[in-house]
């Protein structure tokens, strides 16, 4: 893990460039997490919720949605994301 943590706008910012979302709202969740397994100390940038609704998520499954969000993320998942809820939904 990082030793830098990562931001909702970072998150928001590779969901916009490659999902090209209607809407998107990353909240940093980590404050709520503190002491739980993947926690950093600091109380933000581990711990994340993501809703996105894109026209690219038309007709598919719920899970080629999330896998959609997780290849946008790859990046910052590997820097310390250590969890993520998804709202992913279709326009």
């Amino acid at each position: 893990m990082s030793s830098a943590s990562i931001t909702a706008s970072q998150l928001e910012a590779a969901l916009c460039k490659a999902l090209q979302p209607e809407a998107c709202t990353v909240t940093d969740d980590s404050a709520q997490h503190a002491g739980h397994a993947g926690a950093n100390g600091t109380g933000f940038g581990t711990h994340f919720s993501v809703h996105v609704r894109a026209r690219c998520f038309n007709g598919l499954s719920h899970v080629q949605r999330h896998r959609l969000v997780y290849d946008a993320l790859r990046d910052l998942i590997a820097q310390g994301v250590h969890a993520l809820v998804i709202k992913a939904e279709p326009v």
